[in-house]
């Protein structure tokens, strides 16, 4: 029997499929061994419109996934009379918010995974090393006030449920969201500024040249501020969204949005207009060159910089200043011409830097006579280790360096007698404890042991002596001694960094030729204590230590000086260890896991990524377990998906494994094995 034109009893069936372009619905006749690539020719033949269906393909609302494998069948797939489908474009727009809070109109692939769709949006952008970016979703307010296993879509990503989903995407190569989507939340907020528009966009030598979209009274173009630099203050929309933690608990919850890397964009329930942060995830930048990476320093300055003014991360008055001056700095030299010092230079540069470094360490080896010799250090320090309910104060002893481990003597003439304590500083943590202020120059010892982590203070008496052996002590923590190249390097690093805190004689601008808004400049917390025009004298008295900076060494000091914060680069997460009752904060750094309190954010514990065997995650408990050399742990997280804790484990292990000898394409298989959790 021949009904509609089809054999009846043949075993064909008609399946649903929805044109999202032409936001039609067709009835394909099909049978089960029919392939997917044949059901997207059977429709297009169906359609008959003249369009370009290269990059369209199926998606199965239903199941929540894509059916990307054109040589399986209909019955492979699992497709049945009563699904429907949609025939949508695998490139959509998407919004992205930058880490300088910039929002950009980019066109991303939602069929691949997460990952993928990143390292793509980088490559245009022209952002080297996306291996440490990822896309979190829009955070607000309440999200820190409550523990979340697992955000979907939040209010900032998507104003009003399934908006968007069925606007064609072809138009939108012509016109702006305002035409082709009037409920987009692109243009729901009054003063959103300018957006950017890459959907048409050309690449070469990994430079981005992009195409402004008018979409606010705010005409700024691409040639003013270029992805290199950025405006001096955010849009009113930005400015509303950013959020300030209160607590370790509200800052470990900053971690909830972050999208699973091993997913596409459509399956984490991200549509077409939606709004998405494009971020800094790792925190252990690789090879940052000024001769390629003007738009990477320039977005991870910015990062750092709003982590410090909404507070993520702690810092001292003295650097909070130094911090200012430097942003400062960066306005002042943003509109003037930079040298260009790179020009003329080639690949030669790379090697001759190789060798300088090697005969440093050669000439390291003969200053202390032989080149075998380990150079020791020794010197009066006061210390003390400190207990809950105590009185004593600092004790001034002799104390002895060598390798990694620190010797404590009652005086000099017992130097070579049995020391009172021996510290072994290999894994332990080491912070900073400098206030110019007071002239307090300390160092914080955290030194692992049997019973968990043992608190050691130690005071210096000037800044060269705090120099030497706060150097020793980052060094020592992370296994190497004092014969190391980078041992002088070091030094002067932490003696350039004290002498950028301490505050000019005389400022190197008259206060009254500038006008300077403390709230772009200084943290909340700090203006509450001070006046505006005190704050803004501290500030040009800060800056004269750095008026001779170029636009890129100013963004380059910034980022060196936040990276020596005691708090940078730990990602936090509320977690509960196996057998444990209470509450516990997990710290990940880019080599290792951190057991800290909850409150005081003190450590408990610290294992070492280098003595690491194996991580996974249990799915049926949802538990992280890692297993160590000497013991193995495990852990439910409270205040995101355990998949984005394995995420950050996996990740940084894949950066540790980077190498400027090996070939610099980026694996992403590797990256998958490694974070992908074994699902």
């Amino acid at each position: 029997m021949i009904a509609d034109g089809h054999l009846v009893g043949d075993g064909s069936w008609d399946l649903k499929v929805y044109v999202t372009d032409l936001q039609v619905e067709r009835a394909i006749r099909v049978k089960g061994d029919l392939h997917i690539g044949g059901v997207m020719l059977n429709l297009v033949e169906d359609v008959d419109v003249t369009l370009d269906w290269s990059d369209h393909a199926l998606w199965w609302p239903a199941k929540n996934k894509w059916l990307l494998r054109t040589k399986s069948t209909l019955d492979q797939c699992g497709v049945q009379a009563d699904a429907l489908l949609h025939f949508t474009p695998m490139h959509k727009i998407l919004r992205v918010q930058l880490p300088d809070l910039r929002f950009m109109d980019c066109k991303v692939d939602f069929s691949v995974k997460t990952f993928s769709s990143v390292v793509k949006l980088c490559k245009e952008l022209g952002i080297r090393c996306p291996e440490e970016l990822s896309f979190t979703r829009p955070l607000v307010l309440d999200h820190l006030k409550r523990n979340y296993r697992y955000i979907g879509c939040s209010p900032r990503q998507r104003n009003k449920e399934g908006q968007g989903s069925s606007v064609g995407s072809l138009s939108l190569n012509t016109s702006t969201p305002e035409k082709t989507a009037p409920d987009s939340p692109i243009m729901k907020t009054p003063g959103s500024g300018p957006v950017w528009n890459i959907s048409s966009y050309s690449s070469h030598n990994g430079s981005y040249i992009g195409t402004h979209s008018f979409l606010s009274d705010e005409s700024i173009s691409s040639q003013e501020f270029p992805l290199a630099q950025s405006p001096k203050t955010p849009t009113e929309e930005a400015r509303q969204g950013l959020l300030y933690p209160r607590s370790l608990i509200e800052r470990a919850r900053l971690n909830a949005g972050w999208l699973d890397s091993s997913l596409s964009l459509m399956e984490q329930d991200v549509r077409e207009f939606d709004t998405l942060q494009l971020k800094y995830k790792l925190f252990h930048f690789y090879d940052l060159n000024p001769k390629y990476d003007a738009v990477r320093i320039n977005q991870i300055y910015e990062q750092a910089r709003w982590s410090i003014l909404t507070e993520e991360i702690d810092c001292t008055d003295e650097e909070m200043m130094m911090f200012a001056a430097l942003q400062l700095q960066v306005n002042m030299q943003a509109n003037v011409p930079q040298p260009d010092s790179q020009k003329g230079e080639d690949d030669v540069d790379a090697a001759l830097t190789d060798l300088q470094v090697s005969l440093e360490g050669s000439m390291l080896g003969e200053r202390n006579g032989d080149l075998t010799k380990v150079p020791e250090l020794s010197d009066y320090l006061r210390y003390m280790k400190p207990k809950r309910f105590t009185l004593k104060g600092f004790k001034r002893c002799f104390f002895s360096f060598k390798d990694t481990s620190l010797a404590i003597y009652k005086n000099h003439e017992e130097n070579r007698s049995v020391p009172s304590v021996i510290i072994e500083l290999k894994g332990s943590e080491v912070s900073p404890d400098v206030s110019l202020a007071q002239e307090k120059y300390g160092i914080k010892l955290e030194v692992p042991s049997q019973k968990g982590m043992v608190d050691y203070w130690i005071r210096c008496d000037n800044e060269q002596q705090y120099a030497k052996w706060m150097a020793a002590c980052r060094l020592a923590s992370k296994g190497k001694t004092m014969a190391d190249s980078s041992y002088d390097m070091e030094v002067k690093t932490i003696l350039e960094f004290l002498s950028m805190q301490r505050p000019a004689p005389s400022p190197a601008i008259n206060p009254s030729q500038v006008d300077i808004n403390p709230d772009d400049y200084i943290a909340l917390r700090f203006l509450r204590s001070w006046r505006d025009k005190e704050v803004v004298n501290r500030m040009l008295e800060a800056h004269a230590n750095v008026k001779d900076l170029t636009l890129v060494d100013a963004k380059l000091h910034f980022i060196k000086a936040w990276q020596a914060l005691p708090d940078f680069g730990i990602s936090l997460f509320v977690v509960k260890f196996k057998g444990c009752k209470r509450e516990d904060l997990l710290g990940i750094a880019h080599n290792r896991l951190m057991r800290m309190d909850l409150h005081t954010g003190d450590h408990i514990k610290t294992w070492r990524f280098n003595t690491m065997k194996i991580w996974n995650v249990n799915w049926e408990v949802k538990q992280v377990e890692v297993q160590f050399e000497e013991e193995t742990i495990a852990f439910s997280c409270l205040t995101a998906d355990c998949k984005v804790v394995h995420e950050f484990i996996g990740g940084y292990i894949f950066l540790s494994m980077r190498s400027k000898d090996q070939n610099q394409t980026l694996n992403e298989e590797l990256f998958h094995k490694l974070t992908g959790g074994w699902v």
